[in-house]
């Protein structure tokens, strides 16, 4: 953490890029994919139009920022491919977990640490509870359907679950009912094969140390926990860009609430960057060491 209260852009900027592993040094093993995501707490995949300031899983593997595919463009790019190999085997080996953000097809990742409090603001608060269907439940019959099956067979690939569903459910009709149940983290993707697809689980059963230690924390505790987070992961950013980030889970005004809170705790400060100040996770206090007394030469 940046140790003084004043810096200049070039270095944050210098800060960010190695911490987000853009200067040079990519990410290779999962055991460096794994350090990668605990050192930021969460990224996306692949980059955003309009940008989003969170580090990318590919950049971390390219190990640079020039000329990253978005994800419409991945497909035809080797870079995604390895990348997404290595990301996959991160939520096989449960250090990394996904939820979706604005773009379901741009994977956010987030480290095993972090995931749950991100749990504890998205999630069921009774995820034993199945969804059920009725004109007042938020789940489609298709997504109760599926959910079902899920919970029944899983982990069970997205053709095999079309298969069961029956014929007659279009692939699109498959994609949302799918998508309601990742919306609440009823479910989870744990893999991927290109004959298969994408594979689901029940997320309270793929996970259920993780599932229960979210349920167990209160919406401001989470929230408080993933605004030091996020201003770990970005260096020092305008209070507006943390709300930016967090609305899209929580209510704006909720954010505004931990912040202060967080302000008046003093857990957070202010960094001036340039002309800007930038809220930061206050540095720790550095203890003072005296200096030795020269000995006298007898």
């Amino acid at each position: 953490m940046w140790s003084n209260q004043e810096m200049t852009d070039l270095e944050l900027l210098q800060a960010r890029m190695e911490k987000w592993r853009l200067s040079g040094q990519p990410v290779r093993t999962l055991e460096e994919a794994c350090a990668f995501l605990e050192s930021v707490g969460f990224c996306l995949m692949y980059p955003m139009r309009p940008a989003l300031l969170l580090p990318t899983f590919i950049g971390a593997w390219v190990g640079a920022d020039d000329k990253l595919p978005m994800r419409q463009h991945a497909y035809n790019d080797p870079r995604a491919k390895d990348a997404t190999e290595l990301m996959v085997r991160a939520l096989r080996d449960r250090a990394a977990y996904e939820a979706p953000l604005m773009d379901e097809n741009n994977a956010f990742l987030l480290a095993a640490s972090v995931f749950p409090y991100f749990y504890s603001l998205v999630g069921e608060r009774n995820p034993k509870q199945a969804p059920v269907k009725g004109p007042r439940s938020p789940y489609s019959p298709l997504a109760c359907d599926a959910f079902e099956i899920i919970r029944r067979q899983g982990p069970i690939s997205k053709t095999k679950l079309g298969e069961v569903l029956g014929g007659s459910v279009s692939n699109a009709g498959l994609d949302r009912g799918l998508s309601e149940l990742w919306g609440k983290l009823r479910i989870t993707r744990v893999d991927y094969t290109v004959e298969e697809g994408s594979v689901w689980d029940e997320l309270s059963r793929w996970a259920p140390e993780v599932v229960r230690e979210g349920v167990g924390l209160s919406v401001p505790e989470a929230l408080s926990a993933l605004v030091s987070r996020y201003l770990d992961c970005v260096i020092a950013v305008d209070e507006g860009d943390v709300e930016n980030f967090l609305a899209n889970f929580v209510p704006r005004t909720r954010v505004k609430e931990a912040i202060h809170a967080l302000l008046s705790a003093r857990e957070l400060s202010f960094v001036q960057v340039g002309s800007k100040s930038l809220l930061q996770v206050t540095p720790p206090k550095q203890a003072y060491v005296p200096k030795p007394r020269p000995q006298r030469v007898s």
